[in-house]
């Protein structure tokens, strides 16, 4: 008679699993209230407690960890000795183990969980059953999701359960107890470890969970998929709602992370445009529909087919104009049900509603993968306050407005660098991203900005090398510039500064985006 084992937490598809394995002469063995679900359905199964002769104790801690049952799955069936042990011990095979495990990461993920309920639901019996039942995974099948009870009961039926989905159940097992693992270390991580340190982990688990399935990535013949941790509160894209519009993809969602990441990062009303992962146009106001002119104006032909956020809830006036043009998304806290009528009109347009705070990393880091590796470093989460800033020259025009220079470094950090931002009146006006050459990134946000130029504050997400940058951006009208400073020529740049009239500022503080 064929024997299984089935201790599971969650009790979906237990029932008619049970009835299945019954109906073909199966015993069941089962513990808690697992057995207790059976005995109630009045399914015929055994207590673990019996079968060992070893009563459960210390609350439940300790019940299956028992030679019998570890015995019974891990002796090999093939091995002559093997056998003669398990006979000479008492110990029968056990041919089947179901299995899923104390709930940790909806634990963990619960907001003011204490310390010891996390510890509670470290499962210890479950992950070692499903490991001896995974080694042995030549004579013993493992099933650790209720979405796998079906095809097992079919095929053992059709006499066609084989070795080879014996393996897939167990690389499945394998995956779910290091995931496992790699949560509780991860949650044992930000507990007693990060919280009083700077340094990175010595060992670092992406331990991920397929959330959404993308038609591609960032071309057609890339696969893709959006994958979140397990465990931890729902956050950022993951806890988004999605009003309307096309399935996002793996760009949109890129873009999207980048747009609100940063309009959150703005206390005043804000509105922000993103195109190919760059902010094309940013603007503040005294309500949503001021900052989305002044974004759009920034650049508008660079913003057409854009990602744009807000960081306040977008009403029928900001929808009627929006709605003249093309987007790809639109994010915001809110929608007015009346601004909702004026998208819904544009079928294709993806409109996300989205939580009031947006993270600006996963678990305050930036990993990218490498050839051979990854890089992982501390998200550039800092900012240096405006009043910390040191004045390095004095222009010849009144001091320029905080607000201003303040907008154009923090769009600056949001830039592939070389990042340059030209800001006017809550507003950008210019920016030049991603070029080898500073000077060449101050020329495309002044060409960008036009006539606008003249008036501006620039904004620079590292030092300037030369005097070169700065000198083209005073010819074309800029009145103050803010950079962090720390170059070896730094005194040559002073010194164009105060003999061009421009205000200069250093922040002490560097913000390159690779």
């Amino acid at each position: 008679m064929p024997t299984a084992l089935i201790s599971v937490y969650d009790k979906a598809g237990l029932l008619p699993l049970a009835e299945g394995l019954l109906a073909q002469g199966w015993r069941i063995l089962a513990t808690g209230g697992t057995l207790r679900a059976l005995q109630e359905a009045k399914l015929e199964a055994q207590e673990v407690a019996t079968y060992t002769g070893a009563p459960e104790c210390f609350d439940g801690r300790v019940k299956t960890l028992h030679p019998r049952i570890h015995g019974g799955l891990l002796f090999r069936r093939d091995l002559p000795d093997h056998v003669a042990d398990a006979k000479t011990q008492g110990i029968e095979p056990i041919d089947l183990v179901v299995i899923n495990l104390y709930p940790f990461e909806a634990t963990i993920a619960r907001e003011g969980v204490t310390t010891a309920e996390a510890i509670e639901q470290i499962d210890i019996g479950g992950p070692s059953m499903i490991r001896s039942a995974s080694k042995n995974h030549a004579s013993v099948t493992v099933l650790t999701d209720p979405e796998q009870y079906g095809p097992y009961l079919d095929k053992l039926q059709a006499g066609a359960w084989s070795l080879e989905d014996r393996r897939r159940c167990a690389l499945e097992a394998f995956r779910r107890t290091a995931a496992y693992d790699a949560a509780i270390s991860g949650w044992m991580e930000r507990e007693l470890v990060a919280k009083k340190s700077s340094e990175l982990p010595h060992h670092l688990s992406l331990n991920l969970v397929q959330k959404q399935g993308l038609r591609y990535g960032e071309n057609p013949h890339q696969p893709a998929a959006f994958y979140v941790q397990p465990g931890r509160p729902v956050v950022g894209i993951a806890a988004c709602h999605q009003h309307q519009g096309k399935e996002l993809s793996f760009n949109n969602l890129l873009d999207a992370d980048a747009c609100a990441r940063l309009v959150w990062q703005f206390p005043a009303p804000a509105c922000v445009i993103v195109k190919h992962n760059n902010p094309c146009g940013v603007g503040q106001g005294p309500h949503a529909l001021e900052a989305f002119i002044r974004a759009q104006a920034g650049d508008p032909v660079s913003a057409f087919g854009g990602i744009v956020a807000f960081n306040r809830p977008v009403g029928v006036e900001v929808a009627k104009i929006m709605a003249q043009n093309f987007w790809e998304v639109i994010l915001a806290p809110a929608f007015t049900g009346e601004a909702l009528e004026v998208f819904a009109a544009k079928k294709q347009l993806r409109i996300l509603q989205t939580p009031d705070q947006w993270p600006q990393s996963a678990e305050g880091l930036d990993s990218r993968s490498i050839g051979g590796g990854y890089l992982v470093q501390g998200a550039d989460e800092a900012f240096v306050p405006f009043e910390n800033w040191e004045v390095k020259a004095t222009g010849a025009d009144t001091p320029p407005k905080a607000e201003d220079l303040l907008l154009a470094q923090r769009v600056a950090k949001a830039v592939k660098s070389n990042a340059i931002v030209l800001v006017k009146d809550g507003a950008t006006v210019g920016i030049g991203a991603g070029q080898m050459s500073r000077v060449d990134s101050v020329e495309i946000a002044c060409r960008k900005a036009g006539d606008r130029t003249r008036g501006a504050v620039l904004g620079s997400d590292a030092f300037f090398p030369f005097a070169d940058g700065l000198e083209v951006a005073a010819s074309q009208g800029v009145i103050a510039i803010v950079e962090p400073g720390g170059s070896l020529r730094d005194n040559e740049v002073i010194a164009a500064a105060q003999k061009l009239g421009v205000w200069l500022f250093f922040t002490g503080m560097r913000h390159f985006r690779h």
